[in-house]
């Protein structure tokens, strides 16, 4: 009997395979679940631009006809909007494993493109949560542009640029919905097929050079498995609980009691502790490149590769820790507030 040949998708994987990537306990598949969730979104937003008109008239009109009029609208809104908050969620926790497993040892540029694909996926979730343009969404662009205005020489000129003129209008929602699904949907497919194809060719996804490997059948089997898992999770959520739409957006009313999406009230409620551009502009940018230089900053050796808490990464990871446990409690703050 002549034996089968490898799918496409099996020739995405390396022949063979630490075996104990195939764990669920040390990978958790979360590179996986994100990867998923990603080609969900991706799907889900081309049926939606069938129907999405990105003016002051007609975003919330539409939307709201995608929700109620449109066949089986409802769910396809709700896996849009499921994919995407779980996705912030998956990437944030995927980047932990790999910095408290010793993953980015011996491939520390792929950790860069990790760090660049959460940053990504933050500003797609931000430029789609505008995109619904209800009172919610009118008042996080004003806070986020004037974020941007706020930076000292370029600051004026960016908002412009952001906005379309002097103030919040159809050419800001044309520009985010033009970023949202061209400007930066292409860096991400890219950054996503660079970082998977270093995992590739790396041979896995971290291990030591003594690791016992197995056939790339077994991971198939376990992404498959995942695939299923997350496509069922995704669905279940979005049958049970409807995304959020507020009322047509009026830049000028306002808001009762605002706040941002919930992946930035960190920042939200930074603002409360400092200027608008030392709070809203320079703290996350300084988080953002501390994450980036911690695996040449405080960890610079290959020893522990793939072994949870390892010693030689130790000073990493307790300001990795750190990071997520102050953002995490400012995030709390902010939603108890």
């Amino acid at each position: 009997m002549t034996p089968r040949r490898p799918s496409f998708y099996h020739h995405l994987h390396p022949p063979t395979i630490p075996a104990r990537e195939v764990r669920f306990g040390y990978t958790l598949g979360l590179g996986g679940i994100s990867l998923a969730l990603f080609l969900l979104l991706g799907l889900t937003g081309i049926i939606e631009m069938f129907l999405y008109v990105p003016t002051l008239e007609g975003a919330h009109l539409t939307v709201r006809q995608i929700t109620y009029q449109a066949p089986a609208g409802w769910l396809l809104r709700n896996i849009h909007f499921w994919a995407g908050q779980l996705m912030v969620g998956t990437v944030c926790l995927h980047m932990a494993r790999v910095a408290l497993s010793g993953g980015y040892k011996g491939r520390r540029l792929n950790w860069l493109i990790g760090v660049s694909l959460l940053l990504l996926t933050l500003v797609l979730n931000f430029s789609g949560f505008v995109l619904r343009w209800d009172q919610d969404t009118a008042w996080a662009l004003m806070v986020g542009t004037k974020l941007a205005e706020s930076i000292p020489g370029i600051g004026p000129a960016l908002y412009r640029a952001i906005v379309g003129g002097e103030a919040i209008g159809s050419p800001a929602l044309l520009r985010f919905y033009t970023v949202h699904v061209l400007g930066l949907v292409l860096p991400a497919v890219i950054l996503v097929t660079w970082h998977l194809f270093r995992v590739r060719r790396d041979g896995g996804i971290s291990h030591r050079a003594t690791s016992p490997r197995v056939d790339r059948q077994h991971l198939v089997r376990a992404e498959v498995v995942a695939l299923l898992l997350t496509l069922a999770a995704v669905v279940g959520l979005s049958i049970l609980v409807d995304a959020p739409l507020g009322a047509p957006a009026d830049p000028t009313a306002l808001v009762d009691s605002p706040q941002a999406p919930w992946f930035f009230l960190w920042i939200q409620e930074l603002l409360h502790f400092g200027s608008v551009f030392v709070a809203g502009v320079l703290a996350p940018v300084f988080i953002l490149l501390v994450l980036a230089g911690l695996p040449y900053l405080l960890d610079r050796s290959d020893e522990g590769m793939a072994i949870w808490f390892n010693r030689p990464g130790r000073w990493l990871q307790v300001a990795f820790l750190l990071i997520a446990l102050v953002v995490t409690l400012l995030t709390l703050r902010a939603a108890l507030r």
